[in-house]
């Protein structure tokens, strides 16, 4: 599918890396060095808008490699970029670790998944069919 995007950024457009993959990368797109403290969060501006069809979202997700060798995910994650928002994307990361860690200005921070989107409609009812599962969750079935 084409979308349209603005790139204010000094990077390439995001791609994918493989073409298997799922997500494309997004790179920060910062002045100088930005670094994370244990625990902190900062808004990460990456100098792309994109304008997605109705129908669409964007998603917004940690890169893997990041989360796992230094900590570094998104606090909402996924983030939605709906079909009618025209803006900046940036990127709200935070630092789980117990070490500072530094952004610099290209930097992969994080990957974007386009999805389709289905609208509900609903019906509302006095009662819901019953299931075998039922009303169990968050741990209910125990450890096997």
């Amino acid at each position: 599918m084409k979308i349209e995007i603005v790139n204010n950024s000094k990077h390439p457009l995001p791609a994918y890396e493989t073409g298997a993959s799922a997500g494309m990368d997004l790179r920060a797109n910062i002045d100088r060095p930005v670094t994370l403290g244990p625990l902190e969060r900062q808004l990460i501006p990456t100098g792309l808008y994109i304008g997605l069809p109705e129908g669409f979202e964007a998603q917004i997700r940690p890169r893997s490699g990041l989360a796992a060798q230094h900590g570094i995910s998104l606090i909402n994650t996924p983030g939605t970029i709906d079909a009618d928002y025209r803006g900046e994307i940036k990127i709200i990361l935070v630092n789980l670790s117990n070490d500072s860690y530094t952004i610099n200005d290209g930097d992969r921070i994080a990957q974007m998944i386009i999805s389709r989107v289905e609208h509900a409609e609903w019906t509302e009812v006095n009662q819901l069919l019953q299931t075998k599962r039922g009303a169990g969750g968050f741990g209910h079935t125990g450890k096997k």
